[in-house]
């Protein structure tokens, strides 16, 4: 179901029945999503999470007096003090997580707090959802949107450079220009790092764009995309999953699943191969697979346990730790990923030396102080994906926690997360997950709330559309 071409990315392409808000703690969300998701959990539990993150006035679920009273309490959300308004916030990374914080402590400090972005990038890219370029239903110009607006619009100092490092000790954190930023409260969101090095020649096919990842990067996104054109009738689309935890996890198996859309119209003979180092599918397994063999039986062939150790960028030839030698036309091989290296050379990535360890009240790492890492870097709590969204409804957390203690009060104990994400098999029918999570002050983490993450219904059209809607409720919630 391809949507009309604008000039203006997803917000301009969805219906305009979404509800318009300006309170950082709030969303839209339109009625169909509404209906799809609140009625398969717990409602008590779906209210309690929703109203603590400012949604249900939205959602059209509280009456007119509770939903005014929720609206004035999060207008008012902590007394203003000379400390929160001589304090600087530095916000390193414009993602899911980096947009929203920047903007919600604006908001929450009623234009107080002194916020600076640091991104190098002029423009933010909508990861999700953009594996339908590869399937042929949206153009990639849909999938990316200036920053300027929002950095304007919320009076946000914006740096247009590269954070290369941190002396958390002196408070201060070192740009690519060789300047400094001292800061009172540093929010990193620094993404993750692809592990090239884990893959026997990948980092020497990545230099070439031999083989690229796509997985963050607009550019390399579309030389895949020129690759998929380029393979002929009869070649084999390769991608090669890595061990889990990694950056979004549904994403390989819709990214196939566009593929093998695109091959089924075009390219008939071709086949894609998803070379999963894991068990099974980490995501909607049941569903993928069932809608793989009614829909893509004869191109999409799951091959579990295939952990891809070396690359020929040359031959196209993938090398494993157990199976033999596979060579193919076009291979798309996702390394391990951690923390970006800002965060590890800090020496926060204490997991591994991975991930970074956080104080889930706060999201203040557990080694340096004043220091708040959000969305892919982080150890997440049990069962907490490493998603958009999540990394959205931790910005709007984290927001509330700094401004309560900027303002001399207490962080949130009873803080909740929201997290949604959509997988499209074709270029209209849709999967989604979903699941609630409620910090846990005894425990010290969030605990997933019970009945809030139940299977998502078989593929629809209905999905796809809240899906959409879903996208222009986000987009316009980060940089409007």
């Amino acid at each position: 179901m391809p949507r009309p071409k604008r000039d203006h990315g997803i917000g301009d392409m969805m219906p305009k029945t979404v509800l318009a808000f300006s309170d950082p703690g709030s969303q839209r969300i339109e009625e169909d999503f509404q209906g799809i998701h609140q009625n398969r959990m717990n409602k008590r539990d779906f209210n309690h999470a929703m109203a603590s993150m400012g949604l249900l006035g939205s959602l059209g679920l509280l009456p007119e007096a509770a939903t005014a009273q929720n609206s004035s309490t999060r207008g008012a959300a902590t007394p203003q003090s000379a400390q929160l308004s001589q304090a600087h916030v530095v916000v390193v990374g414009a993602g899911f997580a980096g947009c929203t914080v920047a903007k919600t402590l604006r908001q929450l400090s009623k234009n107080t707090l002194r916020v600076t972005l640091v991104e190098p990038n002029s423009n933010f890219l909508m990861l999700a959802l953009s594996n339908l370029v590869l399937g042929e239903s949206e153009p990639f110009a849909h999938f990316t949107q200036a920053l300027a607006p929002l950095t304007k619009a919320h009076g946000i100092d914006w740096i247009q450079d590269r954070a290369v490092g941190l002396e958390p000790q002196k408070k201060t954190l070192k740009l690519a220009n060789a300047s400094t930023l001292t800061y009172d409260k540093l929010v990193l969101c620094p993404g993750v790092e692809l592990v090239l090095d884990a893959v026997e020649g990948l980092n020497e096919a990545k230099q070439t764009s031999r083989i690229v990842q796509a997985w963050g990067n607009d550019l390399e996104l579309q030389v895949l995309k020129r690759q998929l054109l380029e393979m002929p009738n009869g070649g084999t689309f390769a991608i090669a999953i890595p061990p889990s935890p990694f950056k979004c996890p549904p994403g390989p198996y819709e990214r196939a699943s566009q593929v093998a859309h695109y091959l089924l119209t075009h390219k008939p003979q071709s086949r894609v191969l998803v070379l999963d180092a894991n068990q099974d599918l980490l995501s909607n397994a049941a569903h993928f697979k069932r809608y793989w063999a009614e829909h893509y039986a004869h191109i999409i062939e799951y091959r579990p346990d295939h952990l891809v150790t070396g690359v020929d960028a040359k031959s196209l030839t993938l090398s494993f730790e157990v199976q033999d030698d596979l060579q193919v036309q076009v291979a798309n091989v996702l390394p391990p990923m951690r923390a970006q290296a800002i965060a590890r050379e800090a020496g926060m990535a204490n997991v591994n030396d991975k991930w970074c360890e956080v104080n889930f009240l706060n999201f203040e790492s557990r080694l340096q102080r004043d220091v708040h890492i959000l969305g892919d870097a982080i150890q997440g709590a049990p069962l907490m994906p490493k998603s958009g969204h999540m990394a959205h409804a931790q910005g709007l957390v984290l927001a509330k926690a700094i401004v309560a203690e900027l303002s001399l009060q207490l962080p949130d104990p009873n803080a909740q997360l929201s997290n949604f994400c959509y997988s499209f098999l074709n270029d209209h029918a849709a999967l989604h997950l979903e699941s609630l999570h409620r910090y846990d002050p005894k425990a010290r983490t969030y605990q997933l709330i019970p009945g809030s993450n139940k299977p998502s219904p078989a593929p629809s059209v209905e999905q796809g559309q809240a899906a959409w809607r879903w996208a222009a409720q986000m987009w316009d919630d980060l940089l409007s």
